[in-house]
C-alpha cells in the first residue's frame, strides 16, 4: 500500500524540484538503493558521483538544498518530504529556521523546530535569529529580515537552493494584496515559482493547496506549530485569509482561490513578455550620451514606456520595494502631459526631470 494522497502529492512535488535543480547543476546521481550495486571500481570509472551507500541522508558529495521551516504545516510537510527525497537523488538536505523575536519564547520554538528537522534526518539544521525593523510596516520588514537571513545561511551552506513552503492558498492572497494596491500587472503576477539571484529560491507547493500539506502532516503524525500572527486581525494577510477569501468564496462560490492561482500565473507570462519588450526598446529611445528622449518614449505603447522608465528610476537608485505606480505615473506625465512642470522627487533621493526634450533620472 503507497503513502497517504497528500503524502504522495507533497513529495512529487519536491521531487520535480530537485530533479530540474540536478539538471539546472549539471550533475546526475544515481539513488542510493542503485548505488549498492555499484561496484568501486565502475564507480572510479563513471561521471556518475554515487554518495556512500552508509552515508547518513544528510551526508555524501552531492549538492546541498535548503529548506525554510518554520514548524508550520506547509513547511513541515516540505521539510519531510525533502528528507524522504534528497537521500534518493544523492541530494543533501538541510534545515534552517528563522526566529524574528517578535513573540515571547520564539527562541524555544525555534530550537524545537530545529529538534524535528534534525529528526526528520535533515543535517545541518540551525536557527537564525533576527531583528525586525520598521520599514514597510511589520509584515514587510519581517520578510525582508527573514530572506535576509536565508540569503546568509544559504551562502554559508553553500546551498544550491532554498525551498520554500508558500502553497496555491498563499498565491491567491498574495494577488489579491496586489489588486488592493493597484499596482500592476506585475503584483498580480504573484509569487514565482523561482526567484531570487541565481534562481535560489524554489516553491515546490504553489500548486498544492494549504490544506493538502496540513493533512500530509497529519498522515505521517508530524507536530506542527500554528503561528497566532497568522489568526491576527491587526495584519492585513491574515484579515484577508480569514475574513475577505471566505467572503468572496460565499459570494462567488468555491474555486476563487484555484481562479487567482491562474491568474498570477496568466499576469505572469503579460508581465514577461512586457518587461521583455520594454528591454528591447530602452536602446532605441536612448540618445549617443544614453539619455531617454522624451519623444521616442512617447511613442511607445504605455505599458512597455512605463517598464522604461521604472527600470531607468530602479538604475538610478531607486529603491524597488518604495518605489509604486504613483511614482512611475508622475514620471510618465514628464512625457505625456508636459507642461513645464518641475522634477520629480522618487524615494531613494532619486530626481527626474526633463531638460531639453530628453529624461534625465538620477540622485540627487
Amino acid at each position: 500500500m503507497g503513502p497517504h494522497p497528500a503524502v504522495a502529492a507533497i513529495r512529487l512535488a519536491v521531487r520535480r524540484v530537485l530533479h530540474d535543480l540536478l539538471a539546472e547543476h549539471g550533475s546526475t546521481f544515481v539513488p542510493a538503493r542503485a548505488a549498492t550495486r555499484v561496484g568501486a571500481r565502475d564507480a572510479a570509472r563513471s561521471p556518475v558521483a554515487v554518495p556512500a551507500p552508509s552515508a547518513a541522508p544528510g551526508a555524501g558529495a552531492g549538492p546541498l538544498v535548503l529548506v525554510a521551516c518554520s514548524g508550520g504545516a506547509d513547511s513541515m510537510a516540505l521539510a519531510s518530504a525533502l528528507a524522504f527525497e534528497a537521500p534518493k537523488l544523492g541530494v543533501r538536505a538541510a534545515g534552517v529556521t528563522v526566529d524574528h523575536g517578535l513573540q515571547s519564547g520564539s527562541d524555544e520554538r525555534a530550537a524545537e523546530v530545529v529538534q524535528r528537522l534534525g529528526e526528520l534526518g535533515l543535517d545541518p539544521c540551525e536557527s537564525v535569529a533576527v531583528t525586525v525593523g520598521r520599514e514597510g510596516g511589520p509584515e514587510a520588514a519581517a520578510r525582508d529580515a527573514r530572506y535576509a537571513a536565508l540569503d546568509e545561511a544559504a551562502d554559508r551552506f553553500g546551498a544550491v537552493a532554498v525551498l520554500l513552503g508558500h502553497t496555491r492558498d498563499d498565491q491567491a492572497e498574495t494577488v489579491l494584496l496586489g489588486l488592493a494596491r493597484g499596482s500592476g500587472i506585475r503584483s498580480l503576477s504573484g509569487m514565482a515559482a523561482i526567484s531570487g539571484t541565481g534562481g535560489r529560491y524554489r516553491r515546490p507547493f504553489l500548486e498544492l493547496d494549504r490544506q493538502t500539506a496540513r493533512t500530509a502532516c497529519m498522515a505521517q503524525s508530524l507536530p506542527v506549530w500554528d503561528d497566532p500572527h497568522n489568526t491576527d486581525p491587526s495584519y492585513t494577510r491574515s484579515r484577508l485569509r480569514h475574513e475577505g477569501l471566505p467572503a468572496l468564496e460565499k459570494a462567488l462560490g468555491k474555486g476563487v482561490v484555484e481562479a487567482l492561482a491562474r491568474t498570477a500565473q496568466l499576469s505572469r507570462d503579460d508581465a514577461d513578455a512586457l518587461d521583455a519588450w520594454a528591454g528591447q526598446a530602452e536602446s532605441a529611445v536612448r540618445d549617443d550620451s544614453g539619455f531617454l528622449e522624451c519623444a521616442k518614449l512617447h511613442t511607445l505603447p504605455p505599458a512597455v514606456r512605463r517598464r522604461v522608465l521604472r527600470r531607468a528610476a530602479l538604475d538610478a537608485g531607486a529603491p524597488a520595494g518604495s518605489l509604486f505606480a504613483r511614482h512611475i505615473e508622475e514620471i510618465d506625465r514628464l512625457i505625456t502631459g508636459w507642461r513645464g512642470q518641475g522634477a520629480i522627487n522618487l524615494p531613494g533621493r532619486v530626481v527626474a526631470r526633463r531638460q531639453g526634450g530628453r529624461l534625465v533620472i538620477r540622485q540627487g
